[in-house]
């Protein structure tokens, strides 16, 4: 058979003419928005009133000192003229200046006597005399990143991450007593516990999405890290099976891989709390550490059901509870001393990918060990129970 003869430009790549066939489509786009910004496109309508949008992102209260963090999310610049608090108008400065660029920050801060737990009003005035409205519910002193607050956020941490799933994880040995029947039932239980943390994590991060600035575009922001990580997993999953992996080696990394789709979840609940205790919601923060402790001995169950018929090893199952647990700390840091939205979004959206590609992980488990004898009542009522012990203990949350 004759060798085929390959052009010398094919050989090289992409020859000059078709780069520049490439190329000319997007000067010539480039050049049709330049011209609509210079000509407006021959509309000469203006708008009737002015487009502002300012967003509170943050509120940061010091002995005498009001902190207000905003971002411009309007089409254009916008001045804040004028500020009022509690009906009265009040001075204050604007840094890193009063004019705020579309999608800057700005801090504005006062100089206030404020009371600890009474309630404050806040109006902030563009200089178009356009109001935009915050409250502070109840005064409370900011936590600041001191070695007494460091420890005090680890130990939130600590109790809401790391404790309850090591504890889940001490009933290894005990199940790795039950029959196969029961390990099965053990595997959609855990597929039923990730499908509500999944549901119950997307939830939040839509809600939180809603509350971003427009041009943020929350949505897209909780979309991207989602599918993003989803694919991610996936890919590496695949690769993993395309080594070659022995069984136990397999159910191993699936279990590391629920420990790490946990674990963002647990971000996420650590940075509620830590956001919690942040405006001074201390009952609230108790509340929630309390429910995620009684939540989240059932992670650590669901983080070993996949090697129970395995022996990893004291080290492996360390690891395990550590990757599961101890983002919950990570988060009680960043969402006590410097709570952000979109952070909050964004790592919402990852640990809803990461729930779920798990989820696909273990119904590939479990649709491998019932290949010959199918059992799908056992797999149905481990489902429904996870969930229901979600939603039973969820009770003691929402």
């Amino acid at each position: 058979m004759s060798d085929q003869v390959i052009p010398a430009n094919e050989k090289k790549g992409v020859s000059p003419l078709r780069a520049v066939l490439l190329i000319l489509p997007l000067v010539a786009l480039g050049g049709v928005i330049l011209l609509f910004l210079a000509t407006g496109g021959g509309l000469t309508l203006k708008s009737p009133a002015p487009v502002e949008s300012l967003v509170v992102e943050r509120t940061v209260l010091r002995p005498g000192e009001i902190d207000i963090q905003v971002r411009n999310a309007g089409p254009e610049d916008l001045t804040i003229a004028q500020a009022i608090v509690n009906s009265a108008v009040w001075p204050f400065t604007v840094s890193p200046d009063v004019i705020i660029p579309r999608l800057g920050k700005g801090t504005v801060h006062f100089s206030y006597p404020w009371v600890k737990g009474e309630a404050y009003a806040i109006s902030l005035f563009s200089n178009n005399a356009i109001a935009f409205n915050t409250e502070i519910p109840v005064a409370f002193a900011t936590p600041v990143a001191t070695s007494r607050t460091f420890w005090s956020f680890t130990l939130i941490g600590l109790y809401v991450g790391i404790i309850p799933v090591y504890l889940g994880i001490f009933w290894f040995p005990a199940l790795r007593q039950l029959g196969r029947q029961w390990m099965t039932f053990l595997l959609a239980i855990t597929a039923g516990l990730l499908i509500f943390l999944g549901l119950d994590t997307i939830v939040e991060a839509i809600e939180k999405a809603a509350e971003l600035a427009t041009p943020i575009q929350g949505f897209g922001l909780a979309g991207i890290g989602a599918v993003a990580t989803f694919l991610l997993l996936d890919a590496i999953s695949k690769r993993q099976n395309a080594v070659g992996k022995s069984g136990t080696s397999q159910r191993l990394a699936v279990s590391f891989m629920i420990a790490a789709g946990i674990g963002l979840h647990n971000l996420g609940e650590g940075l509620a709390i830590g956001a919690a205790y942040n405006v001074g919601e201390i009952a609230l923060g108790s509340f929630l550490v309390v429910g995620f402790i009684l939540q989240n001995i059932t992670e650590g169950l669901g983080i070993i059901a996949p090697i129970l018929r395995d022996r990893p090893g004291w080290k492996p199952l360390a690891l395990l509870g550590l990757i599961g647990g101890m983002p919950a700390v990570i988060g009680a840091w960043v969402g006590g001393f410097a709570p952000s939205p979109n952070l909050a979004v964004l790592f919402l959206a990852i640990g809803t990918g990461a729930i779920f590609e798990v989820t696909y992980e273990i119904f590939k488990l479990i649709q491998k060990d019932t290949a010959r004898e199918p059992m799908p009542l056992t797999v149905f009522s481990g489902v429904m129970a996870g969930m229901l012990v979600m939603w039973v203990t969820g009770l003691l949350i929402k």
